[in-house]
C-alpha cells in the first residue's frame, strides 16, 4: 500500500524537486509514467468495455472532486488515461501522488 493514500492534498503546495519525484514514483503503481518534461504523471487504465471504463472515469471524478485536484482525463472505448500535473506549480506536486496512489487504491492495487 502506497504511503500516499492517507494523505489529502493541500491548496498550498510547492514544485517537487527531481529527487523528490524519484524517490515518490518508487510510492505509486509502477505503471505511472513520467512525462518527458518531468511536469506530469500518466497511467492508461484499460477495461473490457465501455460500462466498465466510464464507472472508473465517475470513481476518479469522486477522488478528484474530495481531493480538489482535478486530472486531465482521455477516455476511449475501453481505456482512460489520467494525467496528473499541479497547475499552480507548473509541474508536480504532492497532490499528483496522493491522487495517483487513490486511484490505484481504487482498483485494489
Amino acid at each position: 500500500m502506497s504511503i500516499f493514500r492517507d494523505k489529502h492534498c493541500e491548496a498550498k503546495t510547492s514544485l517537487l524537486t527531481e529527487n523528490d519525484i524519484n524517490s515518490h514514483l518508487k510510492e505509486i503503481s509502477s505503471e505511472w509514467q513520467l512525462a518527458s518534461d518531468s511536469k506530469s504523471i500518466s497511467r492508461t487504465f484499460k477495461f473490457k468495455n465501455y460500462f466498465d471504463t466510464m464507472a472508473f472515469v465517475n470513481v476518479v471524478a469522486m477522488v478528484a472532486h474530495q481531493q480538489d485536484h482535478h486530472p486531465e482525463m482521455t477516455v476511449t472505448y475501453n481505456t482512460c488515461r489520467v494525467e496528473f500535473s499541479t497547475h499552480s506549480v507548473d509541474g508536480l506536486s504532492m497532490n499528483d501522488f496522493i491522487c495517483a496512489a487513490k486511484v490505484d487504491g481504487t482498483l485494489n492495487i
